[in-house]
């Protein structure tokens, strides 16, 4: 059967994620050195959640959000290719895409964890802009909008009933009055991310980016900037350089594996957010999900 393994990004962290994973394989190990790196106790970040949003210890915080979600899908994904699984290509929603880099073997663990030090620092200390989802709307009537309002982008085009909005302030509220859809809900973020807002943090990143070597994948990846499958090191690289700017095109991802006849997609990670939107968009298609110790196989 072909089978696609998804891994999801900031959103989707659980309160209690890391204890369901702990006793798995090269676990502590791996929240020990990234705990390290990042110098504070992930394990206990992940295990509690905080009066004080965003504090220095609230798991929503970017900087520990992106960490903690790598560590569990790392570990997850890594005990199902031990367990014999293996999918046909994978894809992973902006932040997944580096656990998705990792499963191709394109990067190291180390490097992983290294480069996502740098990224969630980039992307906490961006204070430009902000963020809104939007649900069940017309989308002939948002294409307009967008293209009719300055510094507004879709962000994420998650499905044809949920997008994630990028821009300024201003434009964000326009659009809010001016759009006709079930839910508009400003997010919780430190800036506009996918999105021209992040151009600065996206030249620092590109030139981090430009001193790792990413290897030959062993399984075809798709991009959040550039939804087609690719094998190419050289490109992948110039994918994930152009995400921060860019947005996440998840519905053309996941058309793109119903076009590849992809018959099962299964999400590793502490939630089911891909999967869930996966039901809504994708028709007879297989959705599991791989979140705990006890969960090993679909």
């Amino acid at each position: 059967m072909t089978v696609a393994w998804v891994f999801p990004g900031q959103g989707s962290q659980k309160i209690g994620m890391a204890n369901k994973i702990i006793n798995l394989p090269n676990a502590k190990n791996r929240f020990d050195y990234a705990s390290e790196i990042f110098e504070k106790n992930l394990v206990a970040i992940c295990e509690q959640s905080s009066d004080i949003k965003n504090s220095t210890d609230d798991l929503n915080n970017t900087k520990n959000t992106q960490i903690c979600l790598f560590l569990v899908e790392s570990v997850l994904l890594d005990c199902l290719k031990e367990n014999g699984f293996k999918p046909t290509c994978i894809a992973g929603h902006s932040l997944g895409e580096i656990t998705a880099l990792y499963c191709a073997d394109v990067l190291s663990f180390k490097d992983c964890v290294s480069l996502i030090k740098v990224r969630s620092a980039l992307m906490s200390d961006a204070a430009k802009g902000s963020m809104a989802a939007l649900i069940g709307f017309d989308r002939n009537q948002l294409d307009l909008l967008v293209k009719e309002i300055d510094d507004l982008v879709i962000a994420n085009d998650n499905s044809s009933s949920q997008v994630v909005l990028s821009g300024s302030e201003k434009a964000l509220d326009d659009i809010s009055k001016r759009i006709t859809a079930k839910r508009f809900l400003k997010l919780n973020v430190s800036g506009a991310f996918h999105s021209p807002f992040m151009k600065e943090p996206s030249l620092q990143f590109t030139k981090y980016l430009d001193t790792l070597e990413f290897n030959q994948p062993s399984l075809p990846v798709i991009s959040n900037s550039n939804p087609t499958l690719c094998n190419d090191p050289k490109e992948l690289k110039f994918r994930l350089k152009s995400q921060m700017c860019n947005g996440v095109r998840w519905r053309e991802t996941m058309d793109l594996m119903s076009k590849n006849s992809i018959l099962h997609m299964v999400e590793i990670g502490p939630s089911n957010v891909l999967g869930g939107l996966g039901k809504r968009h994708l028709k007879d298609i297989k959705i599991s999900q791989v979140s705990s110790a006890d969960q090993i196989k679909y």
